[in-house]
């Protein structure tokens, strides 16, 4: 199947292709960036507008063989100069204008009142702007202004209205690839990895829903990801799968924001199957003696990185015992899954607040390669 690339990617070869075009004085009608992922995208470039003192050029979006409702926009870059001169270490002003949505509550990637240009994108952009910057031996300030036609009626068919994300679609990317997502053909490649990972020897079926609990157990245990497996939403099916391939142990990273519906017992966690985050959150918290007045604030946060902020601010000790009961009860449903055919631990984070919480074995497990 085929890859695609993210509006992250986008915006990226976008605004790389303009600041070339500004500061050199010549058209650049093709760009190659290198993603996250280490994958080379070598991008069309179109919408050309070029004056003295800033280009405009965009990339169109192609989600390969998993598009979604941002295949086929044109992700626009703007670079200009930028008169008030930015930091030494950081020359690159990044902002949205039309069709980039706006941050108007928090828990999310960016802080209120950012454009919805996540950490990831950004990065991109500053990395291959400056690689141009240096290029050609420019040592001023720029200004990278990213927008996109239709934007704005795009995002009403995404999560962002729901988000607290307004005024169009956000940029996103981890990996700056878009990885077919066929249902069969991921679980097919579930299986195969899990298959691999026993015949090796390995013990313990790591398991991960995505790059941020990767990321995380790679940061925070330096663990060698080439032992673990990626099992997007089928968590249900990765425990199936882990059982037939005869590993009586299974530990699973993930933020709590995936992790926290397998509390619930919902075992595909993709948004279309069920949600229910917030209430699982506030049930939990309920049940650790929060008064009505921050359970109602919990109920009504947007994502459980806000949910759990509220619990924090209003007393530590609490929202500590109220992610050891999440924990347990993913541990609980875990092993009901695999009917008792399996040992299962896991590790639950947040990207605000780090480790929220780990069952009675599972830190031992990861640190461990016996």
């Amino acid at each position: 199947m085929r890859y695609g690339f993210t509006t992250g990617s986008c915006a990226a070869a976008a605004a790389k292709a303009a600041a070339f075009m500004l500061l050199s004085g010549k058209e650049k009608n093709q760009i190659e960036i290198e993603t996250p992922k280490g994958i080379s995208f070598r991008a069309e470039v179109a919408d050309i507008n070029r004056s003295e003192n800033q280009v405009s050029c965009a990339v169109q979006k192609d989600g390969g063989d998993d598009p979604d409702v941002t295949t086929g926009l044109w992700i626009c870059a703007t670079v200009s100069f930028r008169k008030q001169e930015l930091d030494e270490a950081d020359r690159i002003w990044i902002d949205g204008a039309k069709g980039i949505g706006r941050v108007t509550l928090p828990g999310l990637d960016q802080p209120v009142g950012n454009a919805a240009i996540n950490s990831v994108p950004r990065a991109m952009i500053r990395k291959e702007v400056t690689e141009v910057m240096e290029l050609l031996d420019y040592r001023g300030s720029l200004s990278v202004i990213l927008s996109v036609e239709h934007g704005e009626e795009v995002a009403q068919n995404t999560f962002n209205p729901r988000l607290g994300i307004e005024g169009g679609i956000s940029i996103l990317g981890t990996s700056g690839i878009v990885e077919p997502m066929s249902e069969q053909a991921l679980v097919d490649t579930i299986q195969v990895e899990l298959n691999q990972k026993k015949a090796l020897g390995m013990p313990i079926a790591v398991v991960a829903p995505g790059n941020y609990g990767l990321d995380f157990m790679q940061r925070r245990y330096h663990y060698d990801l080439d032992r673990s497996v990626k099992c997007s939403n089928f968590i249900g099916q990765t425990v199936d799968l882990a059982v037939e391939c005869g590993f009586e142990r299974m530990l699973l990273v993930g933020h709590i924001g995936k992790l926290i519906k397998v509390a619930g017992g919902i075992m595909n966690t993709h948004s279309r199957f069920a949600d229910g985050r917030m209430e699982i959150l506030t049930a939990h918290a309920a049940m650790h003696d929060f008064d009505n007045g921050i359970l109602s604030q919990v109920m009504q946060a947007v994502t459980t990185e806000e949910g759990i902020r509220i619990l924090q601010e209003y007393s530590p000790k609490q929202c500590e015992q109220t992610m050891r009961s999440i924990a347990e009860r993913i541990q609980y449903h875990l092993q009901k899954r695999a009917n008792g055919k399996i040992q299962a631990e896991t590790i639950m984070f947040s990207n605000e607040f780090g480790l929220l919480a780990a069952t009675e074995l599972a830190e031992a497990w990861i640190k461990s390669e016996d």
